[in-house]
């Protein structure tokens, strides 16, 4: 099977981190697996991993086992492995200057400081990929930003949390088969419990 798209959710590996706000990219791969039965039971390139068929479009869905801050060498080697153009990716991942419960797609972008991005963005040498970011903001007065990021969830944020993640899926499989813009001009919002499907 030639495989068309890549997803990386990006994350950091281990038990500790398993519930952190940092993981939220984990989450949406591991949420897109189970829906389409795609175990991600290989452990390759640099990530954890699994390959199936969404809507018709062969894939691989992916989470860089390489710790956030060194993403780019998963990335790198999945792209080179599945002979795919950095175009043909989508990367999920946490984003705190976005409120919690926001989605942003683009087709390109800088880092934004992201540390994760940063070295994808170093690793394959260009900014011309699509991701999806998911709101984990704002930044409490007097934290620490990094405390912040691998601190989970409080138990009130965790019901939006739920469904942002399940849009966040739904916004995944669209991109599989509509252009980008498309797909964003759905499911770029501010979404609360009471937001209706992006259909």
């Amino acid at each position: 099977m030639q495989v068309e798209r890549l997803i990386v959710g990006l994350g950091n590996p281990g038990e500790e981190y398993a519930g952190t706000r940092h993981n939220v990219g984990f989450w949406v791969v591991s949420l897109l697996a189970k829906r389409h039965a795609i175990p991600l039971k290989s452990h390759r390139h640099h990530s954890r991993l699994g390959t199936g068929v969404i809507h018709g479009v062969p894939v691989v869905l992916a989470q860089p086992m390489t710790y956030m801050n060194r993403s780019g060498e998963a990335v790198r080697a999945l792209l080179k492995a599945y002979s795919l153009k950095p175009e043909q990716m989508l990367v999920v991942y946490d984003d705190l200057a976005l409120p919690l419960g926001t989605l942003r797609m683009r087709p390109s972008g800088s880092a934004g400081g992201h540390n994760g991005m940063r070295s994808i963005i170093q690793a394959i040498q260009t900014e011309q990929f699509p991701r999806l970011r998911i709101g984990i903001g704002p930044l409490p007065p007097e934290t620490d930003m990094a405390d912040f990021v691998l601190s989970p969830f409080e138990e009130h944020e965790k019901p939006l949390m739920r469904h942002l993640l399940e849009v966040a899926a739904d916004a995944c499989e669209a991109w599989l088969t509509e252009p980008v813009e498309k797909v964003m001009a759905r499911f770029n919002k501010a979404y609360s419990l009471e937001s209706p499907p992006a259909n």
